[in-house]
């Protein structure tokens, strides 16, 4: 299993970082354009355990892929948990942590994953997947810079 984590200081207080960031609505906010990300469903402004969100990005080549995440954990103002019900890997567990400190929020994701296919998967994880996960989490990081100063 491989996992990344990122941590960025968010230059607001907990309950504006909160609102925004668990929020369905706004994921594609903070999502490279070219992934081509699409919510297939109409989803709430605020998200809670339990919730399953359809829809498609397009990481690789330009080919639409279907992905359903599930909110699996919602602690308010400390944590949130996404993971995949069906999509491009075999296993995505994705924790959001928020904390105060001085200066804003410190929000910490943790990604961890595994890849299908065995020994192929592990062949391509640093040539395509670890580095495109890593693009993904620059974008986030400068676009969420930008958002909150």
């Amino acid at each position: 299993m491989y996992q990344l984590k990122r941590t960025q200081l968010v230059k607001t207080d907990m309950q504006t970082c909160w609102d925004f960031f668990s929020s369905p609505k706004n994921l594609k906010k903070i999502t490279p354009d070219y992934m081509g990300f699409d919510v297939l469903m109409e989803i709430p402004d605020k998200m809670y355990e339990g919730l399953m969100i359809e829809y498609t990005v397009r990481p690789l080549m330009n080919l639409p892929m279907k992905w359903i995440t599930e909110i699996t954990h919602v602690k308010e103002h400390e944590f949130f948990v996404d993971e995949q019900r069906k999509g491009p890997y075999k296993i995505w567990h994705h924790e959001h942590h928020f904390k105060q400190v001085d200066g804003g929020i410190e929000m910490t994701d943790i990604v961890s994953y595994e890849l299908p296919l065995g020994f192929l998967g592990r062949m391509v994880h640093p040539i395509v997947v670890k580095k495109k996960l890593e693009e993904i989490f620059v974008y986030r990081f400068k676009t969420v810079e930008e958002m909150f100063g």
